[in-house]
């Protein structure tokens, strides 16, 4: 075949094609590129369920393990959450021992009270550092959030009317937050 007949051959399939096509009608065409054009939609939609789906699993999971450690971790520190005071306590106890057991030999009671003293200045100052503090009472307006008024006593002098004349039990408060009312008594 010589090189004009193989070009005439390629008009005539060109031709075929373009014929072809004229004779499809319109709507025929845009039906099928509708159709191409949906599946190709479809697809894509399809892929992107997928995805989203294997995102939102793996989101569900994380949030599962996430939640899962906070509850461990949350346990631990109420099981040992007292550690350190506890630890804090120990040379406290240690000097108390140490007191109950000299009581006996000791000859100089002066020298044991002394001895008890420290060791209660110790225990205070302890508690102090850990944010626990006593409630200063007696002369101060009864105030029903800081104190508990366990008795009332009738006064002459109007000064001291709805004042705490007297301290029964001190109250204290851990970083300003009652954790025992002071039970007081109240000037009437």
């Amino acid at each position: 075949m010589n090189e004009k007949d193989f070009e005439t051959k390629i008009e005539n399939e060109d031709n075929f094609a373009d014929n072809l096509a004229e004779d499809m009608p319109k709507e025929q065409i845009e039906e099928e590129d509708q159709e191409e054009a949906a599946e190709s939609a479809d697809n894509t939609a399809e892929e992107e369920l997928a995805q989203l789906k294997d995102s939102y699993l793996r989101l569900m999971a994380e949030y599962d393990n996430y939640r899962k450690r906070t509850m461990r971790e949350k346990a631990e520190l109420i099981k040992n959450g007292g550690e350190k005071v506890l630890t804090g306590l120990l040379p406290i106890i240690d000097d108390f021992q140490r007191a109950l057991e000299n009581i006996d030999k000791a000859t100089d009671l002066e020298a044991v009270k002394e001895g008890v003293d420290l060791i209660a200045q110790k225990f205070l100052s302890f508690l102090q550092q850990n944010g626990v503090k006593a409630i200063e009472s007696i002369g101060e307006p009864f105030d029903a959030d800081l104190f508990e008024a366990v008795a009332t006593l009738p006064t002459q002098e109007e000064e001291q009317k709805g004042k705490v004349i007297d301290d029964l039990q001190t109250g204290y408060t851990l970083n300003d937050k009652v954790i025992r009312h002071a039970k007081v008594v109240v000037a009437n």
